[in-house]
């Protein structure tokens, strides 16, 4: 229980050159808070540092993971001294999870900062814990607190071989989004590129030469269940990320490139790197790794947080129930993106839902053309600006049944496409006239290649009101072109802010919302 072997030293980034060394993880400039160094005492060392997710009014999701066998142990306290904590057992971590681990925090006081600490108790050595990591979160408003809202949304980690590089800062853009302090982190999909593995080194247009932190499972495409898990312990990697993660609760959703790209359920891969082909029997490997690694509660991706009386956030799941790619042009109201139970979910939720903003994190565009080759499509739009047809029809229900029933304050958020925009819908400038104008925000990558900006298709009527995208296809991060969102909801006025800011943090173009009457 007390020797490590090569692969789980590169994992738990305590071998050479692999991550840490005196307390201190590649990509940043310092120590992560409470990382210790590792020496070989037999007691359990926390790995990956500790998450926080899904949080509600009255609890928490808060995450580890520990170099061998043994029990979650959680202290949680309104004070950042932990004085008076509150302790909390968690799961046994085995190897069945790869040994990370979960505990929902219940009981919680609504709409304050708490404070937690984490370690582990090995079960061979009674009594021998780990060095403790910290972390904190805010539960959420009660159902009349009108308090301020602020949070960041972006998507695209570690994507089109850019992986973590010492050199250039490593994934700083997590630095900046912590900087602005947000309640909680929306992460729009993709977040790992297990099917984009990495070269230790990649010459850059103006003859620099980017260097990636390469682990055994980012050398190739992941297809194992431990190569999958090696994606996400591959991030944690980096300082910046795991600062912000212990500082941010975390909303995550899946796109394709958590599986492999473009993927539909039922697919069969006709990609040479793969061994296997079935995308079915991938994406259970995938997912199982995205629930192990994550702070994300069991059952459907597909879910509803509530953000006290101003906002709710519905975040969908475009893979798990998504029709084959083709020319996106049918007629069959069966097919789409959603499946039936979670489009009939979504209409019901956004009619009871009394929020002031509704927000729906669509992991796909609406109005975005996202081609998958030269005939087929991978998003909603095909570029017809014509009447819905395709996947287009079930969110023309959506938008229909929604409007009927006078729902307000809807706000789409979305990634993938690698640059941010600004994109305003409006039934003047469509092809079908039965919805209300809305807007729909894009941000990303956060770490990954720079594209677009691709082509927007008429038929919900889409004005690019904002663009920012780089001169070239797949401009690495250290030409910039990272993007993430913030979003700021006034607690008196009920406006809504939207602020696109670059990976510094720098404020490229804003626009206020008023709270719908």
């Amino acid at each position: 229980m007390t020797s490590l072997d090569r692969r789980t030293l590169l994992r738990a980034g305590l071998a050479t050159g692999a991550g840490l060394a005196g307390g201190t993880l590649l990509g940043g400039a310092g120590p992560v808070a409470g990382a210790p160094a590792w020496r070989p005492t037999g007691r359990p060392v926390l790995t990956h540092g500790v998450q926080s997710g899904d949080v509600t009014a009255g609890s928490a999701l808060v995450w580890t993971r520990a170099d061998r066998p043994g029990r979650m142990w959680v202290e949680v306290s309104h004070r950042p001294d932990l004085r008076g904590a509150r302790l909390v057992r968690g799961p046994v971590l085995d190897p069945a999870g790869d040994f990370t681990g979960r505990v929902r925090l219940r009981g919680l006081p609504a709409g304050e900062r708490l404070h937690y600490r984490v370690s582990v108790e090995s079960l061979d050595r009674h009594g021998a814990r780990s060095e403790p990591l910290s972390g904190s979160f805010a539960t959420v408003p009660g159902r009349r607190d009108r308090r301020d809202v602020r949070f960041v949304w972006t998507g695209d980690i570690a994507g089109q071989g850019w992986g973590i590089a010492p050199d250039f800062g490593g994934m700083r853009i997590f630095e900046a989004m912590r900087a602005v302090r947000p309640d909680f982190f929306l992460c729009s999909g993709d977040t790992v590129y297990a099917d984009g593995p990495l070269a230790e080194t990649v010459p850059l247009p103006d003859g620099r030469i980017w260097r990636n932190l390469v682990t055994p499972e980012k050398a190739k495409v992941a297809e194992t269940l431990t190569e999958y898990r090696g994606q996400f312990a591959y991030n944690l990697l980096d300082t910046h990320l795991r600062a912000f993660v212990a500082e941010v609760p975390q909303i995550n959703q899946w796109d394709d490139h958590e599986v492999t790209n473009n993927w539909y359920p039922g697919e069969i891969l006709a990609d040479d790197r793969y061994t296997e082909k079935r995308v079915d029997v991938l994406a259970a490997r995938a997912r199982q790794a995205f629930g192990e690694w994550l702070p994300v509660s069991d059952g459907p991706l597909y879910r509803k947080l509530s953000y006290g009386p101003l906002l709710d956030v519905f975040v969908l799941d475009m893979r798990t129930h998504k029709d084959p790619n083709d020319g996106n042009t049918y007629a069959d109201p069966r097919r789409g993106l959603l499946g039936r139970e979670q489009r009939e979910w979504l209409i019901r939720e956004l009619k009871r839902s009394r929020a002031t903003w509704k927000v729906i994190a669509n992991d796909l565009p609406i109005g975005v053309v996202v081609p998958d080759g030269p005939a087929a499509q991978e998003g909603v739009a095909q570029g017809d600006p014509g009447a819905p047809a395709g996947r287009e029809l079930e969110f023309a229900e959506v938008l229909r049944a929604t409007h009927r029933a006078e729902v307000t304050g809807l706000v789409f958020l979305t990634a993938d496409v690698h640059y941010t925009a600004a994109h305003h819908y409006d039934p003047a400038r469509a092809a079908v006239g039965d919805f209300t104008p809305f807007w729909e925000f894009v941000s990303g990558p956060a770490h990954a290649g720079a594209f677009g900006p691709n082509a927007l298709d008429g038929t919900f009527g889409p004005k690019a009101v904002f663009v920012n995208a780089p001169p070239r296809a797949n401009t690495s991060p250290a030409e910039g072109f990272q993007h993430f969102g913030e979003v700021s909801i006034d607690g008196a006025s009920g406006a809504f802010t939207v602020r696109l800011r670059d990976r510094d943090g720098v404020p490229l173009w804003t626009t206020t919302l008023p709270a719908p009457r």
